[in-house]
């Protein structure tokens, strides 16, 4: 697997390219801004498009979709509890004085536990709501795209709509701190960490 982190907008949110280099298909994980940067990184590698995949549905995430999909193509995909917020995008960017383009309709929903193909490459959907509604994480090849449910040193933040602190916290100690410690975690916002950097240190998951 090689994967290419791009970090996009304002808010720095960290896109990635992930592709098989088999194959040469790849998937787009939270095109939040500055589409041609990932079409650049996509050009450049000699890669083809299967999906954009959504860790949520907030616009600094999401922003980019359009401009990805409608010169690559593929599918887009987010988890049905988040796919409504897709379409207050603009208006959810403009309370923080910034602009979000309006994402395409998703392809199709999540609910979670599904298998994600990409090329030779597979990714489990993991469901870790708390953040928002719909959060979901990509776990696969040992590694972990885990949007903005857990960062290095701290969780995402629960005060927006559709947030549950509990249910995060809940999620996290669940489904993500019960893989292996060498698991690699790449945030929606910050540098990489490990599952097991984060089981011993971070103090909102309180397992150390």
């Amino acid at each position: 697997m090689r994967v290419e982190a791009i970090p996009v907008g304002p808010l720095q949110v960290n896109c990635f390219v992930v592709w098989c280099p088999v194959t040469r298909q790849a998937m787009v994980v939270d095109p939040g801004d500055e589409p041609g940067l990932v079409l650049d990184v996509l050009e450049e590698q000699g890669l083809s498009l299967k999906m954009v995949v959504n860790t949520h549905g907030h616009f600094d995430h999401i922003g980019g979709n359009r401009g990805v999909l409608e010169e690559a193509g593929g599918e887009l995909l987010i988890h049905k509890n988040d796919a409504p917020l897709m379409k207050t995008a603009p208006e959810h960017a403009a309370l923080y004085g910034l602009q979000a383009v309006l994402s395409p309709e998703p392809t199709r929903t999540l609910s979670g536990g599904e298998v994600l193909e990409v090329g030779e490459l597979r990714f489990k959907v993991i469901f870790t709501p708390g953040h928002s509604a719909g959060g979901i994480c990509l776990h696969g090849q040992g590694h972990l795209f885990s949007g903005d449910a857990l960062f290095a040193g701290s969780i995402g933040r629960t005060d927006l709509p559709g947030g549950d602190h509990h249910q995060l916290i809940d999620g996290i100690r669940r489904h993500l701190m019960t893989l292996p410690d060498e698991t690699v975690v790449h945030p929606g916002h910050g540098p990489d960490t490990t599952i097991g950097r984060e089981r011993a240190a971070n103090p909102f998951v309180g397992m150390g």
